[in-house]
Protein backbone atom coordinates (compact mmCIF):
# COMPACT_ATOMS: atom_id res chain seq x y z
CA UNK A 1 0.00 0.00 0.00
CA UNK A 2 1.62 3.43 -0.96
CA UNK A 3 1.74 5.79 1.75
CA UNK A 4 0.16 8.84 1.69
CA UNK A 5 2.73 11.25 2.98
CA UNK A 6 5.23 10.74 0.06
CA UNK A 7 2.53 12.58 -1.78
CA UNK A 8 4.39 15.61 0.66
CA UNK A 9 6.57 17.77 0.78
CA UNK A 10 9.09 16.58 3.77
CA UNK A 11 9.91 19.20 5.63
CA UNK A 12 5.63 20.01 5.89
CA UNK A 13 5.54 16.37 7.30
CA UNK A 14 8.09 17.24 10.10
CA UNK A 15 6.44 20.71 10.48
CA UNK A 16 3.02 18.89 11.35
CA UNK A 17 4.64 16.59 13.91
CA UNK A 18 6.14 19.23 15.39
CA UNK A 19 2.82 20.98 15.90
CA UNK A 20 0.74 17.41 16.57
CA UNK A 21 3.87 16.84 19.41
CA UNK A 22 4.13 20.08 20.60
CA UNK A 23 8.45 19.29 20.67
CA UNK A 24 11.56 18.57 18.34
CA UNK A 25 12.18 15.35 20.60
CA UNK A 26 8.44 13.72 20.72
CA UNK A 27 8.43 14.64 16.77
CA UNK A 28 12.16 13.35 15.90
CA UNK A 29 10.61 10.10 17.96
CA UNK A 30 7.62 9.52 16.09
CA UNK A 31 9.18 9.88 12.23
CA UNK A 32 12.41 8.08 13.60
CA UNK A 33 15.01 11.14 12.73
CA UNK A 34 16.68 13.13 14.46
CA UNK A 35 15.62 15.85 16.13
CA UNK A 36 18.44 17.98 14.46
CA UNK A 37 17.11 16.71 10.51
CA UNK A 38 13.46 18.23 11.62
CA UNK A 39 14.88 21.62 13.65
CA UNK A 40 16.44 22.05 10.06
CA UNK A 41 13.64 21.52 8.05
CA UNK A 42 11.34 23.73 10.01
CA UNK A 43 14.30 26.60 9.66
CA UNK A 44 13.91 26.23 6.45
CA UNK A 45 10.80 26.56 6.04
CA UNK A 46 10.58 29.56 8.66
CA UNK A 47 13.72 31.14 6.11
CA UNK A 48 11.16 30.55 3.02
CA UNK A 49 8.21 32.08 4.50
CA UNK A 50 10.16 35.00 6.33
CA UNK A 51 8.29 34.15 9.50
CA UNK A 52 8.51 32.00 12.69
CA UNK A 53 5.95 29.36 12.64
CA UNK A 54 6.66 28.02 15.98
CA UNK A 55 6.78 30.16 20.17
CA UNK A 56 9.37 28.82 22.26
CA UNK A 57 7.58 27.46 25.57
CA UNK A 58 9.17 26.35 28.38
CA UNK A 59 7.00 23.08 28.50
CA UNK A 60 7.42 22.58 24.42
CA UNK A 61 6.47 24.59 20.87
CA UNK A 62 3.52 26.03 20.12
CA UNK A 63 2.33 27.06 16.44
CA UNK A 64 2.61 31.12 15.89
CA UNK A 65 -0.25 32.35 14.00
CA UNK A 66 1.39 31.87 10.70
CA UNK A 67 2.42 28.22 11.68
CA UNK A 68 -1.32 27.87 12.68
CA UNK A 69 -1.99 28.85 8.81
CA UNK A 70 0.51 26.65 7.20
CA UNK A 71 -0.43 24.21 9.45
CA UNK A 72 -4.36 23.85 7.97
CA UNK A 73 -2.75 24.03 5.04
CA UNK A 74 -0.29 21.37 5.72
CA UNK A 75 -3.08 19.32 7.56
CA UNK A 76 -5.44 19.25 4.20
CA UNK A 77 -2.46 18.28 1.62
CA UNK A 78 -1.90 15.67 3.99
CA UNK A 79 -5.56 14.46 4.02
CA UNK A 80 -6.61 14.95 0.63
CA UNK A 81 -3.18 12.25 0.27
CA UNK A 82 -5.12 9.45 2.28
CA UNK A 83 -8.17 10.46 0.31
CA UNK A 84 -6.60 9.95 -3.19
CA UNK A 85 -4.90 6.50 -1.48
CA UNK A 86 -8.20 5.59 -0.72
CA UNK A 87 -10.45 6.33 -3.44
CA UNK A 88 -7.58 4.54 -5.58
CA UNK A 89 -7.85 1.46 -3.46
CA UNK A 90 -12.04 2.19 -3.36
CA UNK A 91 -12.23 1.77 -7.62
CA UNK A 92 -12.31 -2.13 -6.54
CA UNK A 93 -14.94 -0.90 -4.13
CA UNK A 94 -15.46 -0.73 -0.63
CA UNK A 95 -13.00 -3.48 0.45
CA UNK A 96 -10.17 -1.91 1.84
CA UNK A 97 -9.66 1.59 3.88
CA UNK A 98 -9.52 3.05 7.53
CA UNK A 99 -12.01 5.06 9.03
CA UNK A 100 -10.75 7.21 12.26
CA UNK A 101 -13.40 8.11 14.34
CA UNK A 102 -13.33 10.61 17.77
CA UNK A 103 -16.46 10.83 19.98
CA UNK A 104 -18.07 11.41 23.31
CA UNK A 105 -17.56 8.55 25.84
CA UNK A 106 -21.23 7.81 25.69
CA UNK A 107 -21.55 6.87 22.18
CA UNK A 108 -18.40 4.40 22.10
CA UNK A 109 -20.06 2.33 24.48
CA UNK A 110 -22.49 0.38 22.22
CA UNK A 111 -23.84 2.96 19.55
CA UNK A 112 -20.97 2.81 17.30
CA UNK A 113 -19.55 -0.54 18.10
CA UNK A 114 -22.80 -1.88 17.09
CA UNK A 115 -22.41 0.74 13.65
CA UNK A 116 -19.26 -0.59 12.76
CA UNK A 117 -20.21 -4.25 13.45
CA UNK A 118 -22.85 -3.80 11.32
CA UNK A 119 -21.00 -2.03 8.28
CA UNK A 120 -18.17 -4.55 8.37
CA UNK A 121 -20.64 -7.05 8.01
CA UNK A 122 -21.59 -5.43 4.60
CA UNK A 123 -17.76 -4.43 3.91
CA UNK A 124 -15.71 -6.82 6.34
CA UNK A 125 -12.28 -5.18 4.93
CA UNK A 126 -12.28 -1.92 6.64
CA UNK A 127 -10.77 -0.94 9.42
CA UNK A 128 -11.81 1.69 12.55
CA UNK A 129 -10.16 3.65 15.03
CA UNK A 130 -12.44 4.69 17.48
CA UNK A 131 -11.34 7.38 20.50
CA UNK A 132 -13.47 8.49 22.88
CA UNK A 133 -12.98 12.09 24.56
CA UNK A 134 -14.50 14.88 25.74
CA UNK A 135 -16.66 16.85 23.44
CA UNK A 136 -14.45 19.74 23.06
CA UNK A 137 -11.62 17.69 22.56
CA UNK A 138 -13.65 15.18 19.72
CA UNK A 139 -14.24 18.45 17.53
CA UNK A 140 -10.06 19.32 17.95
CA UNK A 141 -9.62 15.46 16.41
CA UNK A 142 -12.05 16.99 13.54
CA UNK A 143 -10.24 20.38 13.24
CA UNK A 144 -6.65 19.07 13.82
CA UNK A 145 -7.22 16.08 11.08
CA UNK A 146 -6.62 13.24 13.70
CA UNK A 147 -10.27 11.91 12.77
CA UNK A 148 -12.14 11.78 9.73
CA UNK A 149 -15.67 11.86 12.15
CA UNK A 150 -16.63 13.24 15.10
CA UNK A 151 -19.74 12.39 17.14
CA UNK A 152 -20.45 14.25 19.84
CA UNK A 153 -22.85 16.51 21.44
CA UNK A 154 -22.58 20.65 20.69
CA UNK A 155 -23.83 24.04 22.43
CA UNK A 156 -22.38 26.02 19.29
CA UNK A 157 -21.30 26.40 16.19
CA UNK A 158 -17.44 25.81 16.09
CA UNK A 159 -15.94 27.59 12.56
CA UNK A 160 -13.53 25.24 10.58
CA UNK A 161 -16.22 22.59 11.45
CA UNK A 162 -18.91 21.07 8.96
CA UNK A 163 -22.21 19.63 10.91
CA UNK A 164 -23.34 16.51 8.47
CA UNK A 165 -26.17 15.94 10.56
CA UNK A 166 -27.46 17.66 13.76
CA UNK A 167 -30.33 17.00 16.09
CA UNK A 168 -31.25 17.75 19.39
CA UNK A 169 -30.75 16.02 22.25
CA UNK A 170 -32.62 16.42 25.53
CA UNK A 171 -31.43 15.09 28.89
CA UNK A 172 -32.42 11.71 30.13
CA UNK A 173 -32.82 10.33 33.76
CA UNK A 174 -31.99 6.56 33.76
CA UNK A 175 -33.11 3.95 36.18
CA UNK A 176 -33.78 0.80 36.91
CA UNK A 177 -37.48 -1.05 35.17
CA UNK A 178 -38.51 -1.09 38.53
CA UNK A 179 -37.71 1.97 40.13
CA UNK A 180 -40.64 4.23 41.02
CA UNK A 181 -40.17 6.77 38.58
CA UNK A 182 -40.35 4.09 35.71
CA UNK A 183 -44.00 3.85 34.86
CA UNK A 184 -43.28 7.70 33.69
CA UNK A 185 -41.96 8.97 30.95
CA UNK A 186 -41.16 12.37 31.68
CA UNK A 187 -40.43 13.68 35.17
CA UNK A 188 -39.12 16.77 36.62
CA UNK A 189 -36.26 17.69 38.90
CA UNK A 190 -38.81 18.09 42.02
CA UNK A 191 -39.81 14.01 41.11
CA UNK A 192 -35.94 13.04 41.13
CA UNK A 193 -35.06 14.95 43.83
CA UNK A 194 -35.73 12.19 46.48
CA UNK A 195 -33.90 9.51 45.13
CA UNK A 196 -29.85 8.94 44.81
CA UNK A 197 -28.89 9.82 42.18
CA UNK A 198 -24.91 9.12 40.09
CA UNK A 199 -23.74 12.34 38.16
CA UNK A 200 -20.95 13.11 35.22
CA UNK A 201 -18.19 15.36 35.67
CA UNK A 202 -19.15 18.88 35.26
CA UNK A 203 -17.01 19.27 32.15
CA UNK A 204 -19.93 17.35 30.46
CA UNK A 205 -22.64 19.14 28.34
CA UNK A 206 -24.76 17.16 30.39
CA UNK A 207 -24.27 17.94 33.70
CA UNK A 208 -23.65 21.24 32.10
CA UNK A 209 -27.46 20.87 31.49
CA UNK A 210 -28.52 19.28 34.23
CA UNK A 211 -26.48 21.94 36.72
CA UNK A 212 -28.55 25.02 35.06
CA UNK A 213 -31.83 23.87 35.75
CA UNK A 214 -31.23 22.73 38.92
CA UNK A 215 -29.16 26.47 39.86
CA UNK A 216 -33.17 28.21 38.01
CA UNK A 217 -34.88 25.75 40.02
CA UNK A 218 -33.44 26.07 42.68
CA UNK A 219 -33.01 22.55 43.51
CA UNK A 220 -29.87 21.03 44.80
CA UNK A 221 -28.89 17.25 44.36
CA UNK A 222 -25.87 15.53 46.61
CA UNK A 223 -24.70 12.94 44.06
CA UNK A 224 -24.26 9.68 45.45
CA UNK A 225 -21.75 9.11 42.79
CA UNK A 226 -19.38 11.44 40.38
CA UNK A 227 -17.48 9.63 37.77
CA UNK A 228 -15.94 10.48 34.28
CA UNK A 229 -17.23 6.79 33.50
CA UNK A 230 -20.24 6.52 31.65
CA UNK A 231 -20.14 2.64 32.48
CA UNK A 232 -19.64 3.12 36.08
CA UNK A 233 -22.97 5.00 36.22
CA UNK A 234 -24.94 2.60 33.84
CA UNK A 235 -23.46 -0.07 36.27
CA UNK A 236 -24.73 2.04 39.12
CA UNK A 237 -28.21 2.31 37.75
CA UNK A 238 -28.38 -1.46 36.96
CA UNK A 239 -27.57 -2.24 40.09
CA UNK A 240 -30.18 -0.66 41.90
CA UNK A 241 -28.14 2.13 43.06
CA UNK A 242 -30.31 4.93 41.85
CA UNK A 243 -31.05 7.32 39.01
CA UNK A 244 -28.18 9.19 36.62
CA UNK A 245 -28.59 10.91 33.66
CA UNK A 246 -27.40 10.60 29.67
CA UNK A 247 -28.60 11.53 26.54
CA UNK A 248 -31.04 9.26 24.55
CA UNK A 249 -28.29 7.59 22.00
CA UNK A 250 -25.85 6.64 24.77
CA UNK A 251 -28.91 4.14 26.25
CA UNK A 252 -30.92 3.63 23.66
CA UNK A 253 -29.55 -0.36 23.08
CA UNK A 254 -30.43 -1.38 26.68
CA UNK A 255 -33.79 0.81 26.57
CA UNK A 256 -34.17 -1.20 23.54
CA UNK A 257 -33.71 -4.62 25.78
CA UNK A 258 -34.98 -3.42 28.76
CA UNK A 259 -32.48 -3.13 30.77
CA UNK A 260 -33.08 0.26 31.76
CA UNK A 261 -35.75 2.56 31.47
CA UNK A 262 -35.30 6.33 30.25
CA UNK A 263 -37.43 9.43 30.90
CA UNK A 264 -37.18 12.49 29.74
CA UNK A 265 -36.11 15.44 32.38
CA UNK A 266 -39.29 17.89 31.84
CA UNK A 267 -37.23 21.20 32.36
CA UNK A 268 -35.91 23.94 30.52
CA UNK A 269 -33.26 24.14 29.22
CA UNK A 270 -32.59 20.75 28.76
CA UNK A 271 -32.53 20.65 24.68
CA UNK A 272 -30.17 23.29 24.67
CA UNK A 273 -27.77 21.16 22.64
CA UNK A 274 -27.43 18.83 19.62
CA UNK A 275 -25.85 15.84 18.55
CA UNK A 276 -23.44 16.50 15.79
CA UNK A 277 -21.69 14.34 13.06
CA UNK A 278 -18.52 16.51 12.40
CA UNK A 279 -15.69 16.55 9.59
CA UNK A 280 -13.43 19.41 8.74
CA UNK A 281 -14.87 21.96 6.61
CA UNK A 282 -13.48 22.17 3.19
CA UNK A 283 -12.32 18.62 3.21
CA UNK A 284 -13.05 16.10 0.38
CA UNK A 285 -13.65 12.86 2.17
CA UNK A 286 -12.18 9.90 0.92
CA UNK A 287 -15.66 7.42 -0.24
CA UNK A 288 -14.69 4.81 3.01
CA UNK A 289 -15.65 7.90 5.39
CA UNK A 290 -18.37 9.32 3.11
CA UNK A 291 -20.09 5.80 3.36
CA UNK A 292 -19.75 5.12 6.64
CA UNK A 293 -21.10 8.92 7.63
CA UNK A 294 -23.91 8.30 5.57
CA UNK A 295 -24.48 5.18 7.29
CA UNK A 296 -24.04 6.82 10.97
CA UNK A 297 -26.50 9.79 10.05
CA UNK A 298 -29.01 7.15 9.03
CA UNK A 299 -29.07 5.54 12.34
CA UNK A 300 -28.87 8.54 14.56
CA UNK A 301 -32.49 9.42 14.61
CA UNK A 302 -34.61 7.73 17.39
CA UNK A 303 -37.02 5.27 16.53
CA UNK A 304 -40.40 5.99 17.74
CA UNK A 305 -41.21 6.15 21.19
CA UNK A 306 -43.83 3.60 22.19
CA UNK A 307 -46.93 5.24 24.53
CA UNK A 308 -46.23 5.88 27.99
CA UNK A 309 -48.22 8.15 30.99
CA UNK A 310 -46.90 11.60 31.09
CA UNK A 311 -45.84 12.58 34.43
CA UNK A 312 -48.06 14.40 36.72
Amino acid sequence: MPSPHRLQETSLRYFLEVVRSGSLTEAAVRLNVSASAISRQVAMLEDMLGAPLFERRPRGMAPSPAGELLAAHARRGEMEAERVVSDIQGLRGLRRGHVRIACSSGFANEFLPQRIVAFRALHPGIQFELKACDSADVTNAVLLGNADIGLTYSRAAVQGVHVAHRQAASVFALMHPGHALAKFRSVTLAQMLPFPIGLSGPDTTVRQLFDVACSNRGVVFEPALVSNRFEALANFVLLGGGLAIAGEISVRERVRRGELHAAEIRERGMRARSVELQTLAGRTLPEVVRTFLDFLCEALPAPAAPAAPAAQ
